[in-house]
């Protein structure tokens, strides 16, 4: 690798400085803040602050809805990865043995990431409805009654669609990208030795792509645990009786809706804490079977 050697040891640090300034603002800043606001309990209007150590920690251990909404993101957060990372493959293969129109396909798969995920989830949200929604009519139609306002399983169901539709066209794009980088001849030669399609695919093309996968594993888990807020508040509020309140869901409720500012920062600590222990984890260990 090339290393570029600055004459002005005083122009890197000003070509750093706009990132390490975005970053300063908009993550150390808040998470600092988070951090010493939940050693801090405040009444509803913010009249009176008090220091209260870690009781703000030792009261969610406590709470069995919080402990509930760990079993929920773990459920939301795998399924949402498995899904869009498993669709976003298949049509990444589909488009890559496209001799033609391969460019149109692609296009038109990565339009949604252009939606925002709030109306993504609005999106959903209309097609699911058991009033009016048009998937709803026809499960009702072939016997099925679904009702993600009634049914905890339903309420999963629509808010793991909605979040892994939104994510489809990320993955989708860096599965094609790899895809693309894999010599053709390596797949030729398979196949002049008589590899089926499923054979080529499983012992040449899945390995080559290990490290696309695992950056998309991780990207897929930390979306999956912060940027779904939007989904889930549009779909289904974290309901039914909080069957879909994902921890990042319940940081809002309890901080803008129950005005427990101290109880929703410990919240968002916690959950920073465990996006960085996984994503160590995974670097630590599953990094290991990667091979570049």
């Amino acid at each position: 690798m090339k290393r570029t050697l600055f004459r002005n040891q005083l122009l890197p640090w000003l070509l750093l400085a706009p990132q390490l300034a975005v970053t300063a603002v908009f993550f150390l800043w808040p998470a600092g803040q988070a951090m010493y606001q939940s050693f801090l309990r405040q009444d509803p209007f913010g009249f009176r602050t008090t220091f209260v150590g870690f009781s703000n920690y030792s009261a969610l251990w406590a709470d069995p809805l919080y402990l509930a909404s760990f079993k929920v993101t773990l459920l939301f957060s795998v399924s949402v990865t498995i899904l869009s990372m498993g669709v976003a493959l298949l049509l990444a293969v589909a488009v890559d043995r496209m001799i033609r129109a391969g460019t149109t396909y692609t296009t038109l798969i990565v339009w949604p990431y252009a939606v925002a995920p709030a109306i993504a989830g609005i999106l959903w949200w209309f097609m699911f409805n058991p009033t009016i929604g048009i998937l709803a009519y026809v499960m009702k139609v072939m016997g099925y009654n679904w009702n993600h306002q009634l049914n905890a399983g339903n309420a999963m169901t629509l808010i793991v669609i909605a979040a892994a539709w939104k994510q489809v066209s990320y993955n989708f794009l860096f599965f094609v990208a790899g895809l693309q980088s894999i010599p053709a001849s390596l797949r030729e030669a398979a196949a002049i030795d008589g590899a089926g399609p499923v054979k080529r695919f499983f012992t040449i093309t899945l390995p080559l792509l290990a490290p696309t996968t695992f950056f998309l594993l991780v990207v897929n888990v930390v979306y999956a645990m912060f940027d779904t807020f939007p989904v889930v508040d549009a779909t289904t509020e974290g309901g039914p009786a909080q069957s879909t309140t994902i921890l990042v869901y319940k940081v809002y409720k309890d901080g803008f809706i129950g005005l427990n500012l101290g109880s929703s920062a410990a919240q968002s600590v916690i959950l920073m804490g465990i996006v960085v222990v996984l994503t160590v984890i995974q670097f630590r260990f599953v990094e290991r079977r990667v091979n570049y």
